[in-house]
């Protein structure tokens, strides 16, 4: 990705966090922020001496500029910019850029192999694509609220950015399709237009696909499965909790035989996992019970010695304390100015070849803007008069 240069024009979270990543392997992310109030990412999620513990994450690697768009003098800018670069993240509604003088016509006036990211909550067309666009409608419209909870309870929503993550994920992947046409084959630039919602409604399942073709609505089951047994939270005699799973067939046999019930494997309905599913009330029960007089050491223990399925579920803490997460450098440390040493995730996947890394943190709002500009060939005193206009930070 050395080489390649992207405009990061979006906030919270799926444009940043496809940014994220892109910068991770070395691109040269430049990131728009209003001159005055800044990314609202800065105000999201834990907090150290007023400094957004997110925010240090999530715009890691990028160069910060403080910038007007809704300006002429801003949208020119920003065109100039534009003009050099290769990418362009953005996730305002829809019309906007347009209106701002910088919509896909033109950006490819001035750049025709730019590749344009338009990232919203329902697409740039159809009847829902001026609405607010959030992760969480994007939860409730992709059928993971209407799965998820347990059967007598209401829709469940997630305690975090779900939607907006798998979305952020499947950008980096659009671009990079995007680049191969563009390099590869020698095409255009090209606009992509991916919203939040049909990414987590491609990763819910096929659900769609059962109604069409049977009538079924899938509904809730807590943590079951529809498709197999054993599979649970279960309590642990000193409190903690483990999930276990048993899509394979023979990992349900282990661990029914671990658990004191091998009868169970002849009978003729544990021999699929629909069948054991059906079962699901008579098999939780003889885990639970198992589990519950164990503590969560020596549970992992045995399931591990007989090659059953189970994993702790972990809070943050166990998390940072867990010895795989540690060796496998799933979380890293990297200096900060402001906080010093902050343990974050690291780069989302490890190549031979070509690495990533985290060169720098998220940075104060306009720290870059006037290294940018200058990039860009303007002189100091239009540097000075567009910051004094409010332009620019």
């Amino acid at each position: 990705m050395h080489g390649l240069k992207v405009i990061d024009a979006s906030t919270i979270l799926a444009g940043p966090l496809c940014c994220q990543i892109l910068g991770d392997f070395g691109a040269d992310v430049i990131k728009i922020e209003h001159p005055i109030h800044g990314d609202s990412m800065r105000g999201h999620g834990g907090q150290k001496d007023g400094v957004s513990l997110w925010w240090k994450e999530v715009s890691r690697n990028k160069r910060t500029v403080g910038l007007n768009l809704g300006t002429q003098e801003g949208a020119e800018v920003f065109l100039r910019l534009a003009a050099t670069s290769d990418v362009v993240v953005e996730n305002f509604r829809p019309g906007t850029l347009e209106r701002w003088g910088i919509g896909p016509d033109e950006l490819h006036r001035v750049n025709p192999k730019l590749i344009l990211v338009r990232l919203t909550g329902f697409g740039q067309t159809g009847p829902y694509s001026a609405r607010p666009g959030f992760g969480t409608l994007a939860e409730a419209m992709s059928g993971f609220a209407h799965l998820t909870g347990s059967s007598d309870g209401p829709p469940t929503l997630p305690a975090f950015g779900l939607a907006d993550s798998i979305c952020g994920i499947a950008a980096s992947s659009a671009v990079m399709m995007a680049l191969r046409h563009r390099e590869v084959n020698g095409g255009p630039g090209q606009v992509i237009d991916l919203s939040i919602l049909e990414p987590i409604m491609t990763a819910v399942g096929p659900s769609p696909t059962v109604y069409q073709q049977t009538g079924i609505i899938e509904e809730r089951h807590g943590n079951r499965s529809t498709n197999n047994a054993p599979r649970n939270t279960y309590r642990t005699r000193d409190a903690h909790w483990v999930a276990v799973s048993s899509s394979a067939q023979s990992v349900a046999e282990r661990i029914m035989t671990l658990v004191g019930h091998p009868e169970l494997l002849e009978e003729p309905w544990f021999g699929s996992g629909r069948g054991r599913a059906d079962h699901a009330d008579l098999i939780d029960g003889y885990v639970a019970d198992w589990i519950g007089q164990r503590d969560r050491r020596e549970v992992v223990a045995e399931f591990e010695r007989v090659g059953g399925a189970v994993a702790p579920i972990y809070s943050a803490k166990d998390i940072v304390d867990d010895p795989h997460i540690r060796e496998t450098k799933m979380l890293v440390e990297v200096d900060d100015p402001d906080l010093g040493p902050m343990l974050m995730h690291n780069v989302l996947w490890r190549m031979s070849e070509t690495p990533g890394s985290i060169r720098f943190t998220g940075r104060p709002l306009g720290a870059d803007t006037d290294a940018i500009l200058d990039e860009l060939g303007y002189a100091a005193d239009t540097v000075r008069a567009l910051r004094e206009e409010g332009v620019i930070r």
